[in-house]
């Protein structure tokens, strides 16, 4: 049976459904959904005209009303376009939960990728005992972060699932009911989420998407890989940050963390109990059933209350199930033995903690809070620390610090609550350890890491609180700043020339955890050479590790957008050729990313498949994929100059007043989607190094201009051809998936792009040349682009992809519309000598408003 091409598949499957249910939305008989609905098919094509004649926001707005609603007074027009925006924002939703229903039909579940796939090659070509072999030390871990790019309150997630179940099966009566609901729903927050709040919502994935989907690949992979019978290696895993990341964040304390702990044991333990409950129906034979049931009676107790007396623990847990195992199949002829090896696999691979809590702070805070600590022992003669101790070089402090097991801190005594609570913090991981196993609570990291003392002040300050001479935590030094990048190999030497932090890696297996920033690195350097710098980082660091038999384990500080290290990651994964350590692929799974590409069965089993072949691909592929000296030069000098470009650019006397008063960077605070606060100083003064990465990013993203994704590329390519040197980028290009895939993913960013939006800036006497430098700098990348790849459009490659973002980008343009539509209001607003603050607020509240829908159409651009 052929198949259709995958456009095709999506025109059928998507396109056409989404134009068939949103005319049934827009009948919904509710007056203002009516009325609305009429309404905005003219002002979308009024928005279309308006731009393709080069007309200005506010314009285009004045002209929708002079046209179609001129009897409106002002009160009345405000309160269209809110309802506008409310209307857009479940097409939004509509559009979403379509997609999620066809993702099996448009994207082949069976195809180039996926375990089966691979499965079938490796036996083509004789080389299933290889894929055996890699897959028993190859993992994957993905790492849910409370990072604040998901705008969907929980509620209006509820009804996405539902709504995508009911398309899947053409339920039009209960598509009717849940549109109702729909234009019933707030989708607003008035409060911010706790982070304990946040935990929960990411909590609903593990129970309702990744205990499902981690499951049936590792049965797939015991059952019809290995078919052995035996326990083979856990190669997917699930790390967890909310309520445990405190970088930047007050409102995490040591008590939420404990209690985000505790709710991932009783959410996997009522998991466990849920599927011995459904398999009690089916073994019920002699010997086996009371078993069954006496099981399933202790973990119902054990997930309501932790401190339940008969409570067993995880091994007394797999090996009643292995027992009970064994007697279905001596006894009853293996029946059901298929549906009981799933939740013995399923113990294997979440045990009691679901997923592994990472703790996250500054290292400027660890500093802070260890010299306060210091202070103390002096101050009180303790042995360990000369009075000098501030005044002796790093390399003195490191050995010090190398020696200080023998000491132990009274946390009691400190009166700062930042110094409290680290110290607290310490403390409670090890109490997760206890109550989850070690794995429920392993890891800490040091985000802005810069010296080898970062590390060692934390290695030092886990054994002083909690863990004396058995330090059952990773130490996991983030690298994020060029400048750090660059630096990183060095500080790994010290760590691994250490004696004693030496010894503390052989007890963990001679493994280092290392991560990388994306996000940060791509704000402070750009694009490409973010990319390159952390490519090259992972090299040095690579070879470094290698020299002292160390294994490197590189973890992905990864954004959803191609501006914060996203885009088509598992293409990423199998670029980076035999230079790089690729035993683990480790990145972090946010906002609209984990709803996107691991936010149904479907999409969390492919996208997870795409990864864990990536990894292999690369293996394979490694030799081919290693760059040569002559393509690392062109690389180099790409790189050198998109980050001097770059770098002039953020420089310039415009960059923060553009950001700060012709975008939404400041309405990012106001819209209550994250519990951590949008920058890293309470001053009022907007300063570059305290931005967050998102709200950077999503507010290039919101001007549809999406900088971080392209600035510098195209004039790095430039200087080549104006050298008549064009040649030897094509080369690059041709030679290396890893730059290709670089290229491919600023496409996406171009593509989602479209500075007709904000044309008018290029008048303003303040800002034209500013807006000029960015506009200019978007054609030249995409003329570039194009000729480099022969493609006669952006992402021809991948037209579903381009499609989908066209799609997107069609149902929000009446919502950008409106935004620099009032945007431009309040900059008239407040140049007026009399300020009137009841029409700021209205205006500020669109602007807030409109973030919601603008940023979830776009899936992956915060």
């Amino acid at each position: 049976m052929s198949v259709e091409p995958k456009l095709t598949r999506f025109n059928q499957t998507v396109l056409s459904k989404y134009q068939i249910y949103n005319s049934i939305f827009m009948t919904l008989p509710f007056d203002s959904i009516t009325k609305t609905g009429v309404l905005l098919p003219l002002f979308h094509e009024t928005c279309e005209k308006g731009f393709k004649n080069g007309d200005d926001p506010t314009t285009i707005v004045e002209t929708f009303f002079e046209k179609y609603q001129a009897r409106r007074n002002k009160e009345s027009q405000i309160n269209l376009l809110f309802r506008f925006i409310q209307y857009i924002e479940r097409q939004v939703v509509l559009f979403d939960a379509i997609e999620d229903a066809a993702y099996s039909v448009v994207n082949n579940m069976d195809g180039i990728g996926t375990l089966r796939n691979l499965k079938g090659s490796a036996r083509s070509e004789g080389k299933l005992e290889e894929l055996k072999n890699f897959l028993e030390e190859f993992k994957v871990r993905i790492v849910l972060t409370a990072h604040p790019t998901q705008f969907y309150p929980g509620s209006v997630l509820g009804i996405i699932t539902n709504l995508t179940k009911a398309i899947e099966e053409d339920n039009l009566s209960e598509i009717q009911n849940l549109f109702a609901q729909l234009g019933k729903t707030p989708f607003f927050k008035h409060k911010k989420p706790t982070p304990y709040d946040e935990a929960k919502s990411l909590i609903w994935y593990l129970e309702n998407v990744f205990y499902k989907t981690f499951g049936e690949i590792y049965n797939y992979i015991q059952t019809n890989i290995y078919a052995d019978g035996k326990k083979h290696n856990d190669i997917i895993n699930i790390g967890f940050w909310p309520g445990g990341d405190r970088d930047g964040n007050p409102f995490v304390k040591p008590e939420t963390t404990l209690k985000v702990a505790k709710k991932l044991k009783r959410s996997v333990l009522k998991k466990y109990y849920q599927d011995l409950k459904d398999l009690r129906r089916k073994l019920t034979f002699r010997g086996v059933e009371e078993r069954v049931i006496k099981l399933e009676t202790i973990l119902y107790k054990y997930s309501i209350d932790l401190n339940y007396k008969k409570a067993i623990t995880e091994k007394e847990l797999i090996l009643e199930l292995l027992s009970i195992r064994n007697l279905v199949v001596d006894e009853h002829q293996s029946l059901y033995v298929n549906e009981l090896n799933h939740i013995i696999n399923r113990v294997h691979l979440f045990g009691y903690r679901f997923a592994t809590l990472d703790i996250r702070q500054d290292s400027r805070i660890h500093h802070s809070v260890f010299t306060t600590v210091i202070d103390h022992l002096i101050k009180t003669g303790n042995s360990s620390f000369p009075e000098n101790y501030h005044d002796l070089s790093e390399k003195e402090q490191i050995k010090i610090l190398s020696e200080v097991s023998d000491t132990s801190v009274d946390i009691s005594v400190f009166e700062d609550e930042m110094v409290s609570n680290t110290l607290k913090t310490i403390q409670v991981i090890k109490e997760i350890q206890e109550l989850n196993g070690e794995r429920g609570a392993n890891r800490y990291i040091i985000s802005n890491n810069q010296t080898a003392l970062n590390v060692m002040q934390l290695f030092a300050m886990l054994k002083l609180v909690a863990f004396k001479d058995d330090l059952t935590v990773d130490v996991v030094p983030l690298f994020e700043t060029i400048t750090d990048l660059e630096n990183a190999p060095g500080v790994m030497e010290q760590l691994y020339t250490n004696p004693v932090y030496r010894a503390h890696l052989e007890k963990r297996g001679n493994k280092q955890p290392i991560m990388l920033g994306f996000s940060d690195g791509t704000k402070d350097g750009g694009y490409l050479m973010a990319n390159w710098g952390i490519y090259k980082a992972k090299e040095l660091l690579t070879e470094m590790s290698r020299k002292y038999d160390i294994t490197a384990i590189f973890f992905d500080g990864r954004g959803g957008p191609p501006a914060r290290g996203g885009g088509k990651t598992h293409n990423f994964y199998s670029s980076l050729g035999p230079t790089i350590e690729d035993k683990e692929v480790q990145l972090t799974i946010q906002g609209q990313t984990v709803s996107s590409n691991f936010g149904t069965s479907d999409s969390s089993q492919y996208n997870l498949e795409q990864l864990i072949s990536s990894g292999i691909k690369n293996r394979i592929d490694g030799e081919k994929n290693k760059m040569s000296d002559e393509d690392r030069v062109v690389m180099d000098d790409l790189a050198e100059t998109s980050y001097q470009t770059y770098k002039d650019f953020k420089s310039h006397a415009m960059f923060i007043p553009y950001l700060e008063r012709m975008s939404t960077l400041k309405y990012y605070a106001k819209t209550n989607i994250g519990s951590r606060p949008s920058k890293r100083s309470n001053s009022n003064e907007l300063v570059f190094s305290d931005l967050r990465a998102i709200p950077f990013v999503g507010s290039w993203s919101q001007l549809k201009q999406n900088v971080p994704g392209f600035f510098g590329v195209g004039t790095a390519m430039k200087k080549y051809e104006d050298n008549s040197e064009f040649d030897k980028v094509e080369q690059l290009y041709n030679n290396s998936k890893f730059f290709k895939t670089l290229l491919e993913n600023s496409m996406m960013s171009l593509s989602k792009s479209f500075f007709d939006l904000t044309k008018y800036m290029s008048k303003d006497e303040e800002f034209g040349e500013f807006w000029n430098i960015i506009y200019d700098e978007y054609l030249t990348t995409k003329r570039l682009l194009l000729k480099l790849t022969g493609y006669k459009e952006l992402m021809e490659n991948e037209p579903a992809g381009k499609a989908s973002i066209e799609v997107r980008e069609s149902i929000v343009l009446p919502l950008l519309t409106i935004q620099q539509y009032a945007l431009k209001k309040i900059q008239e607003l407040q140049k007026a000598d009399v300020k009137d603050e009841e029409q700021l607020k209205i205006f500020e509240k669109i602007v807030t408003r409109s973030l919601f829908g603008n940023i979830n159409a776009s899936r992956n651009s915060a």
